[in-house]
């Protein structure tokens, strides 16, 4: 970042002979003294910021190294600030330049330092290291009082009569100013900027009047161009930071909520109606079935009985209730009654799984085994779904299963599988003879001719092979509920449900073990 600082006083050392010095002396930076930048930045340098043995600065004319001038020869760290002495080369360009200082058109002169090291107080730069580019002569000060204020040659004009009076360099010894103890500065946050910012004084331009401004397009060409430049240079600088009044916050619809609320074991085996009164009510089961047999004698039928045992099923209740203030619910948008009415349900649907997931687990009584080193190998799968639906078809009076329940684990052991060409065993496009259809992108699939349902509220390591006629799901969805309570100005928003679930039939599930 480049920083071009304006400052004062200057006085000339013009002489006529060529051998003479050719120097103006006076003040390159005050010492905390806070300047605006052209671009609204405010800097301050503290004293010591500049080394006064660095390699000598440029002289140059209005921050423009193409119109250079001489060097700066000395620089002095004084109380004031850092003191300065310039010498011009010999050039005709550095002529006018002299005299266009004793004419009092160059009254100031403006410094291009690089900062290496400062910290912010509000909203000034403070300075406390920095590196000294060039010196340039100014017109136009960033101070008020920025001005040259003495003149001086040693050999007056030949058309003036009056005598010049030539005033000295301010009267400091340079034993003295370079004794002096530069003090240390400690900043914090430091950076070392690469922007380069300028701190001469904005040019000002007054806005075309309509009858010039109409002129200028009708004539076009370069008319025009110049009325643009000029327009785009009075144009005031409007940042967000002057608008916070109008700059409005948008919200965008709707909230995300990256909740799941789905319930895998419970759309798969399905849920009855569940009765309106008591908190226990009674599932029938035929236990004991009647006996028919072959008889070759008259009136010899065989006899038998029916047995029909009453499974008690007792409700579960579901729900969950916020507290929202009646601001909350007003002046919000998207309305905060919808975002936790939504969010309700996805809670809702996830814990009513869970416990169907719990209790299917826990209704599944009978096991086998399956070696968890064979969980890769898709013959043993394959072997192992074959004995438990032969267990099912025996034990159950002639059901065969239709689900594969299995964890997430056990999901990703399946989709991948692969046969011994590496080609894999379930594929979402696969030929008439694939064993089914799994992927990562999909909850439903099919394995081994079984309608494959994967839960995450399963425990690691469940699968369940089984008939979901063996397992019954009851729900009575109450809905929400709202209650106003006056004394704290807020609503009291519920959800809630009854639910009950009841393996009737253990035979119907084989659960294998690792």
């Amino acid at each position: 970042m480049k920083i071009e600082f304006v400052a004062v006083p200057v006085t000339l050392d013009a002489a006529a002979g060529e051998d003479s010095p050719r120097t103006i002396t006076g003040v390159a930076v005050p010492w905390d003294t806070p300047a605006v930048v052209s671009g609204g930045q405010k800097v301050q340098f503290l004293r010591g910021a500049f080394d006064v043995n660095q390699k000598p600065a440029k002289l140059i004319e209005n921050h423009d190294m193409s119109q250079l001038r001489g060097v700066v020869s000395e620089l002095v760290d004084d109380e004031s600030g850092l003191l300065f002495t310039a010498k011009f080369a010999k050039t005709t360009a550095s002529d006018q330049a002299i005299e266009l200082v004793k004419a009092g058109a160059y009254d100031s002169v403006s410094v291009g330092a690089v900062p290496t090291k400062f910290k912010y107080k509000g909203d000034t730069m403070i300075v406390s290291k920095a590196n000294l580019l060039e010196l340039s002569l100014v017109a136009i000060p960033a101070f008020s009082d920025a001005v040259i204020t003495e003149i001086a040659a040693s050999q007056p004009d030949e058309e003036s009569e009056e005598e010049v009076v030539e005033p000295q360099p301010l009267d400091i010894s340079e034993e003295e100013t370079m004794s002096q103890e530069i003090p240390t500065v400690e900043a914090s946050a430091e950076t070392v900027p690469t922007a380069p910012i300028f701190a001469t004084v904005r040019r000002e331009v007054p806005l075309p009047t309509a009858v010039e401004y109409m002129s200028a397009f009708i004539a076009g060409g370069s008319a025009w161009h110049q009325m643009s430049e000029a327009l785009r240079a009075a144009a005031p600088d409007i940042v967000t930071t002057d608008t916070p009044g109008i700059l409005p916050t948008p919200i965008v619809s709707p909230v995300y909520n990256n909740f799941i609320g789905r319930r895998p074991v419970v759309d798969a085996i399905g849920v009855k109606a569940m009765p309106g009164g008591g908190k226990v009510f009674i599932r029938p089961e035929v236990t004991t079935h009647t006996s028919i047999g072959a008889s070759i004698a008259e009136q010899s039928p065989t006899a038998g009985t029916l047995v029909v045992f009453n499974n008690q099923v007792t409700k579960q209740i579901f729900g969950g209730y916020v507290n929202i203030s009646e601001a909350d619910i007003d002046w919000t948008d998207p309305s905060i009654l919808q975002v936790v009415l939504d969010d309700m349900g996805r809670i809702y649907s996830n814990q009513t799984d869970n416990y169907a997931a719990d209790q299917l687990v826990a209704g599944a009584t009978v096991t086998q085994a399956f070696a968890a080193a064979d969980l890769d190998k898709p013959e043993v799968w394959a072997s192992e779904i074959a004995q438990a639906a032969s267990t099912i078809l025996s034990s159950s009076n002639g059901n065969l299963p239709t689900h594969l329940f299995v964890a997430p684990g056990i999901w990703g052991n399946l989709i991948s599988l692969s046969d011994s060409s590496k080609r894999p065993l379930f594929p979402q496009v696969g030929p008439m003879n694939a064993f089914g259809d799994l992927g990562p992108a999909q909850y439903a699939g099919n394995a081994f001719g079984l309608q494959v349902v994967v839960d995450r509220n399963f425990a690691s390591g469940t699968a369940i092979v089984g008939d979901a006629s063996g397992y019954e799901l009851f729900e009575q969805q109450k809905g929400t509920m709202s209650i106003e309570s006056p004394s704290t100005l807020s609503r009291t928003i519920a959800l809630r449900g009854y639910f009950a679930a009841l393996m009737i039939d253990e035979t119907k599930f084989v659960k294998f073990t690792f």
